[in-house]
């Protein structure tokens, strides 16, 4: 499909997802905890997709590839190895937001 207004839906009955690199995507896919593999585009200016998908890589929760070595990258994944996402925690954001303005 080209667009939607949400991909939640589809998120939640997705047993793995396949996606680019924006981190609204790959956020929104490992808060829902599903299994992600990151298909990053190379042609990018400063390449920030490249960036998110090796950190996330690195961290443990997503896999990555690009365009020309998904296929390889799908038929020798083990999904077992990636680990769950933690949750956010906006609470921490807020109080430190707090302190940064004198509220606290």
């Amino acid at each position: 499909f080209r667009f939607k207004d949400s991909l939640a839906e589809d998120l939640r009955r997705a047993d793995l997802v396949i996606s680019h690199a924006g981190a609204g995507s790959c956020l929104e896919t490992l808060e829902e905890g599903k299994p992600l593999i990151v298909v990053i585009n190379e042609k990018l200016m400063n390449n920030h997709q490249l960036e998110l998908a090796k950190r996330l890589h690195r961290d443990g929760h997503v896999l990555y590839c690009n365009c020309s070595t998904l296929v390889e990258t799908l038929q020798s994944m083990d999904l077992s190895t990636l680990k769950p996402f933690p949750p956010g925690q906006p609470e921490k954001f807020a109080l430190f937001l707090d302190k940064v303005v004198g509220f606290q």
